[in-house]
């Protein structure tokens, strides 16, 4: 099989999606079969084919209707871009138009397609086309009864086509127990593709269904498509194949609090996250949060509400000092509002698909996905969930979802299914107590990184959003009111505790003062009975000494005396 799908060559239908699960688009030279009833788009289908290779692959076409007539189909695709008057002037491709009058057919057996091979023909010459397409093929046989000329005629057209060396698109229209009504262009056709437009529950979807391939390999799932303005995009869903690639760079929530209990780093980029709790927790406050610090950082990010406008969700976010608008302004973010209930759930991820490539977000917010189950079964959001996350994680996308959850156990476990799925789950709960209601967070996991365990009081005021510490009081964990008195009451405690020892300290010190006191006035006493001691001995010193000096100077003054008398010697007694 391998083999024979290289060998063969296809020729790319430029219809978003449609390439990848045909693996490279239609069998070249080969008639490919698209049918389905009434609005499913098979007309479009196909002049798309037509117009895409004239201007995609230089590949000129042939389109020859037998409904509509060449003006009608022009007007039809004028809404889609495609000028097909200006591609007829530049010879790019041909439209043409055959009446068909069923009373103007005898059913004999010389009934034939001669007329058509040569009308064809000269159309295909006159451009050199490449792609041809026959619209629709009952209106060829419409007045035809005659089972046997009808087969017979039919392999001849597909036959013809085969040998012009053409690649031609047959619409036809649904049967009864067939794919097609005569039941035998499904057989003779080498590629058949079935188109069909569900309604389930008043919501409409259109299907892609390739039944058969011969010589390729293909998709062989149902795959949705939607008829917008640019045209047909189809979404292939089954590629699940867990081979997309992972980052190790972390990205902020926005909030610095609950960075911090995600190792002060945040969340991985590429990773997915989902915040779930009850009504009026919180949820958008936190999205919006994760929004604006994306596009902080300079990078896009959309922003898909299911719940409310986009005027509403940023008057909103004012009131916790965020302002979305200059964002938008600045052309980072990027509003996708609308009920659920506009779209299937499979038209939901397509226009995500389609929204993700023409503005390339770095992150996208889905808030919240819980509506969607108006349009679904869990089931079914989860299998859309889960083709959305791998699309995302292969394009390295952050996406972070809001979920509600009603207040019992088994719900908080469940969010549609998807907290199996997702890289971190922050759950947002309500705590009562003491008459009141406050709000506390947990992550209950956070896949490839350490993160705190603990239960965080989670604040929403005038300055934005924030996690208080856990604080234990004689009773355990306290919040709200009773936090606020218990903390008032430490901190009155601290306060008198402070009083005190500032009284304490006043006392001591001047109980320090009166001992200074104390201490100088004994040591003035002891300076002053020792000047005391001090001044009897220096005055009995300076006595002595003034004695001695006198002493000495009186001795002095007598020797001084004798010696200076006239006559010498004393006279002696001479009697």
């Amino acid at each position: 099989m391998a083999q024979l799908n290289k060998s063969l060559s296809k020729t790319p239908t430029g219809i978003v999606g449609l390439d990848e699960i045909t693996g490279g688009g239609l069998p070249t030279g080969r008639p490919t079969l698209i049918c389905g009833a009434a609005g499913c788009g098979k007309t479009l289908f196909s002049l798309e084919f037509i117009v895409k290779g004239a201007l995609d692959y230089d590949e000129p076409g042939v389109f020859m209707a037998f409904e509509e007539k060449a003006e009608e189909l022009a007007i039809n695709v004028a809404s889609l871009g495609f000028d097909l008057e200006a591609l007829q002037k530049d010879k790019k491709i041909k439209v043409d138009y055959v009446h068909i009058e069923r009373s103007e057919i005898e059913e004999t057996g010389e009934y034939d397609l001669d007329g058509l091979f040569i009308r064809l023909g000269y159309a295909i010459d006159s451009v050199k086309a490449k792609r041809v397409v026959l619209d629709t093929i009952e209106n060829l046989f419409s007045g035809l009864a005659n089972e046997a000329i009808l087969r017979a005629e039919l392999r001849r057209l597909f036959h013809w086509l085969k040998e012009k060396g053409v690649t031609a698109i047959i619409t036809g229209e649904k049967g009864e127990g067939f794919l097609t009504r005569q039941g035998l262009e499904e057989y003779v056709s080498d590629c058949v593709i079935l188109l069909d437009h569900r309604v389930i529950n008043q919501i409409s979807t259109r299907i892609l269904r390739i039944i058969k391939y011969r010589g390729s390999v293909h998709g062989t799932n149902e795959y949705p498509f939607l008829i917008d303005e640019e045209g047909i995009s189809v979404l292939p869903i089954t590629a699940l194949k867990l081979q997309h690639p992972v980052s190790s760079e972390r990205v902020s929530s926005g909030v610095p609090s609950l960075d911090q209990m995600l190792e002060g780093k945040g969340f991985f980029r590429g990773s997915s996250i989902l915040v779930s709790g009850t009504a009026g927790t919180g949820k958008t406050s936190i999205a919006a949060y994760f929004a604006s610090e994306t596009c902080k950082r300079k990078e896009r990010c959309i922003y898909f509400a299911f719940e409310e406008s986009p005027q509403q969700i940023i008057r909103n976010m004012r009131s916790i000092g965020i302002d979305l608008q200059q964002h938008i302004d600045n052309g980072y973010l990027a509003f996708n509002a609308s009920r659920p209930t506009l779209n299937g759930l499979e038209m939901h991820l397509l226009t995500i698909h389609k929204a993700v490539r023409q503005f390339k977000p770095s992150s996208i917010i889905l808030d919240p996905i819980t509506n969607l189950i108006t349009i679904g079964s869990v089931s079914e959001v989860k299998g859309m969930l889960i083709r959305l996350i791998d699309f995302l994680q292969a394009e390295q996308i952050t996406v972070m979802f809001t979920a509600l959850t009603l207040n019992t156990v088994v719900n908080e476990q469940t969010d549609e299914g998807v907290s199996s799925l997702v890289d971190a789950w922050l759950l947002v709960r309500d705590i009562e107590n003491n008459g009141e209601r406050n709000r506390g967070m947990y992550i209950m996991k956070s896949r490839g990184m350490r993160h705190s365990n603990q239960v965080r009081e989670f604040v929403i005021s005038d300055e934005g959003l924030s996690l208080v510490d856990v604080y234990l009081g004689p009773e355990g964990v306290l919040t709200g009111s009773a936090r606020e008195a218990q903390q008032l009451m430490e901190e009155t405690g601290i306060v008198l505790r402070t009083h005190a020892v500032t009284r304490k300290d006043r006392e001591i010190e001047r109980k320090r003062n009166v001992l200074q006191s104390k201490i100088e006035s004994l040591r003035a006493e002891f300076e002053s009975v020792s000047d005391e001691l001090n001044k009897s001995y220096v005055e009995e010193e300076l006595r002595k000494e003034v004695m001695h000096k006198n002493r000495e100077e009186l001795i002095k003054k007598r020797h001084n005396g004798n010696s200076n008398e006239p006559g010498g010697d004393e006279p002696r007694d001479t009697k």
